[in-house]
């Protein structure tokens, strides 16, 4: 059963989107918070949240504020991860959730690395696909500028063959089309502000306070990342949490994994089935 879901925030309503199995309600289900990638919405869970959720999981995917249905945050576009993090935060208290997986992809990445260093918000596991620890390699001070002047014609245009450049190459043509023609939905002016809260968080001096199981995921295809960086970031988790951290390099595939992997619910309910017996284990 998919239910939707407009969730009064910080004054502004934020669009959240539940999907759960067999219309079950119980508390045995495990929930999964899924966060889509910067610019875009959670519509990039299409496939993903009703096929993880025939697979025994209630799937709660919001749009981040200022994206797909959710309105803008009262302030303008958010620049900083800590702040999303603090939004998703009052999204769970609102759906009375506690200790989620939380799996996100890019800028959702980070944001499962930010809120799986909270020991005040403790989750059942975390799935970080295409994010480092790190700040992304962006050009920020560019960004800041690109904001005043965001409505260039060509921007879809860029959005659309920048989509194209960061799928995987096992991806068939049609399907990286249909990809990239999602992406080009995307507000400028959002997706420069995500892309500042990419450039700039860093939550490498924290990574010894996951609170959870947690796998890292990068694509070996991705341009956005180094994924020598996504290695060593879990290497780290490891040292200070033995047992609780793996590593997956994807071959072939690229930035959107839930987009780009056929029957990725499949495999993401491999991942939380091992994140769920090392919660046990641990």
């Amino acid at each position: 059963m998919i239910e939707a879901q407009y969730l009064d925030i910080d004054g502004a309503l934020g669009f959240v989107e539940i999907v759960t199995p067999d219309n079950r309600r119980d508390i045995e289900t495990p929930t999964v918070l899924c966060l889509h990638t910067a610019g875009q919405s959670g519509v990039q869970w299409r496939h993903a949240a009703s096929a993880l959720a025939d697979r025994g999981y209630r799937v709660i995917v919001p749009d981040l504020p200022g994206h797909g249905r959710s309105e803008p945050a009262l302030d303008g576009p958010i620049t900083s991860i800590v702040v999303f993090a603090d939004w998703l935060g009052k999204v769970l208290d609102a759906l009375a959730v506690e200790r989620p997986f939380v799996m996100g992809c890019s800028i959702g990445g980070k944001l499962t690395l930010e809120l799986a260093t909270r020991p005040t918000r403790p989750l059942a596991g975390a799935i970080a696909m295409e994010a480092e620890a790190g700040p992304g390699r962006v050009n920020v001070g560019g960004l800041r500028r690109e904001l005043e002047d965001v409505a260039g014609p060509s921007r879809a245009d860029r959005t659309y063959l920048g989509t194209l450049a960061s799928v995987g190459r096992s991806v068939p043509e049609a399907q990286a089309r249909l990809i990239a023609t999602m992406h080009k939905r995307e507000d400028p002016e959002i997706s420069s502000s995500d892309l500042i809260a990419w450039g700039t968080h860093d939550v490498r001096d924290r990574l010894a306070d996951i609170t959870c199981p947690i796998r890292l995921v990068a694509g070996a295809q991705d341009p956005w990342i180094q994924v020598g960086l996504v290695e060593q970031a879990a290497a780290r988790i490891e040292d200070a949490r033995p047992g609780s951290t793996t590593f997956t390099l994807l071959d072939d595939i690229g930035h959107y994994p839930m987009e780009e992997i056929d029957d990725f619910a499949s495999v993401a309910d491999g991942w939380l089935t091992e994140l769920r017996t090392a919660a046990v284990l641990s």
